[in-house]
């Protein structure tokens, strides 16, 4: 058995300084762990940092929802769906591998594939998302040309992916450095009442309906970000402590949404507006003259830069699904390969569909945190307390490893969280607000959405059975002859 070996690194790295990344679903060996902790906290602000968090802030008043109400419901879904993604971030450092490729051990070399379909669709469904809104909102706000904006936007997200780890984190902390001071005078603006704004005449309160929309919508938003963060933490040393990682990915991921799904039930409510980039623009420009304009356009161009993580992250789950059934080499032109292939597919479907049909794609995204939740469940009960962080790193390269080709105690749990959710499940659309599916108890509860909650748990408690039969003191002569074999490679 042996690790994914790819193309020889450049001296000085993965990458080198200014190269593009050479690893992909391969493990990364501790001397070329050359991450940071204090990367991550900028990191994940910045993920949540760009203008698709603020209309997450539109949901709860949209129902009736009043703008406390709103805020409160927002910041309790962030903080429950944020503790899931911080605690994958743990993985990246002890493992030094994608966040997939260690999901083989819970599903099996094949199996995992059930996971993969999950995570492959969030990150397409995400960009194609994106890529509508960036060029509607941009027309909007500045008249520019939506298809020439599409073009941009593809060529610069895939161009990022393309240059891989170390510069997603350094065109995160820099875009980071400029909008944070320019957002902070937009929200005292807001607090001052220098941005504009008056009361409602809506009327607005508190429904049960309402309130669970919004928490729901707040906690998937963080929740689909699961399978993305060991990607990121991966190139840590081995010795990172964990506590702090959790803490500083959980708070990097938090407050940004937290803040901007607050901003944007103000710009709802009070400014009243429809379009989250035009709202915080005139809200910026009503404080002075053009801040509104360059906090938007960094905003957007934040967003842009998501892209660009989204379509790295849908690059690994790629070669990960084509490595499950024909091994390869995970080479540099792979990865690029790969890369061109996603962007051409999120541009194609992003110029096929309207405006409106993005409200589709929220829902589709929905579907998503059905399906994202079996897996993070199964992944993390596994993780911290079945095998506790102990695994044969060359066995999740081998369909003849201990794990094997289709693990049924993960494909279980997650078939059995998976069906229990159904029954709950409340799709549709968040701009229109048309129904595609409700499930009998969501309608007992009155359009209340429970159902990823109840995959959780139901999910959780199977995994937990199922596993009471494994033996993992069986897996510790593979696990002692993995670490000899890796140790060769360090």
């Amino acid at each position: 058995m042996s690790v994914k070996s790819p193309e020889a690194p450049p001296q000085g790295g993965p990458s080198g300084i200014r190269g593009i990344e050479t690893r992909s679903i391969d493990w990364v060996p501790e001397s070329e762990r050359h991450g940071k902790l204090w990367h991550q906290a900028p990191l994940w602000f910045l993920g949540n940092f760009q203008y698709f968090s603020i209309p997450i802030g539109f949901v709860g008043p949209s129902l009736g929802l009043s703008l406390w109400w709103t805020i409160v419901a927002g910041t309790a879904g962030i903080l429950v769906g944020t503790v899931f993604m911080a605690f994958h971030a743990s993985q990246g450092p002890t493992l030094g591998l994608p966040q997939m490729i260690q999901s083989r051990a819970q599903f099996g070399y094949r199996g995992v594939v059930v996971a993969l379909f999950a995570t492959f669709f969030t990150y397409l469904a995400f960009n194609v998302a994106d890529q509508v809104l960036m060029s509607e909102c941009l027309n909007g706000a500045f008249g520019w040309n939506a298809d020439v904006i599409a073009v941009v936007t593809a060529i610069g997200a895939a161009l990022l992916a393309i240059y891989g780890h170390d510069w997603v984190h350094r065109v995160f902390r820099s875009l980071l450095f400029v909008l944070l001071p320019l957002m902070v005078i937009v929200t005292i603006g807001v607090i001052t009442g220098h941005a504009g704004g008056v009361p409602s005449d809506a009327s607005y309160g508190f429904t049960w309906t309402a309130f669970m929309a919004q928490f729901s919508t707040a906690a998937a938003y963080n929740i689909t970000y699961a399978p993305y963060v060991s990607d990121y933490s991966r190139y840590l040393p081995k010795s990172t402590p964990r506590g702090r990682l959790i803490a500083s990915v959980f708070a990097g991921a938090s407050t940004p949404a937290i803040w901007l799904i607050a901003f944007g039930a103000w710009l709802a409510i009070r400014l009243g507006a429809t379009d989250p980039l035009v709202g915080l623009q005139t809200a910026g420009n009503n404080v002075f003259s053009h801040l509104g304009s360059v906090t938007a356009f960094l905003s957007a161009t934040a967003l842009a830069a998501t892209m660009g993580m989204n379509a790295y992250g849908g690059m690994l789950t790629t070669l990960t699904a084509v490595d499950s059934f024909k091994s390869f080499r995970p080479t540099r032109r792979a990865r690029i390969l790969t890369i061109l292939a996603f962007t051409v597919l999120w541009f194609v479907i992003g110029k096929a569909i309207t405006t409106n049909a993005v409200g589709a794609v929220y829902g589709s995204l929905t579907l998503m945190l059905y399906l994202l939740v079996p897996w993070t469940a199964t992944n993390l009960i596994d993780f911290f307390f079945v095998r506790r962080g102990h695994y044969a790193i060359t066995d999740l390269f081998s369909p003849a490893g201990i794990y094997g080709v289709w693990a049924w105690r993960g494909l279980t749990a997650y078939a059995v969280g998976f069906l229990a959710e159904i029954p709950f499940m409340y799709i549709y659309n968040l701009f229109t607000f048309h129904t595609y599916y409700q499930g009998p108890f969501a309608k007992s509860l009155n359009g209340v959405d429970i159902a990823w909650m109840v995959g959780l748990v139901v999910t959780s408690v199977t995994y937990v059975l199922v596993t009471r039969s494994l033996k993992v003191e069986d897996e510790q002569a593979a696990i002692a002859e993995s670490d000899r074999t890796l140790a060769t490679l360090a």
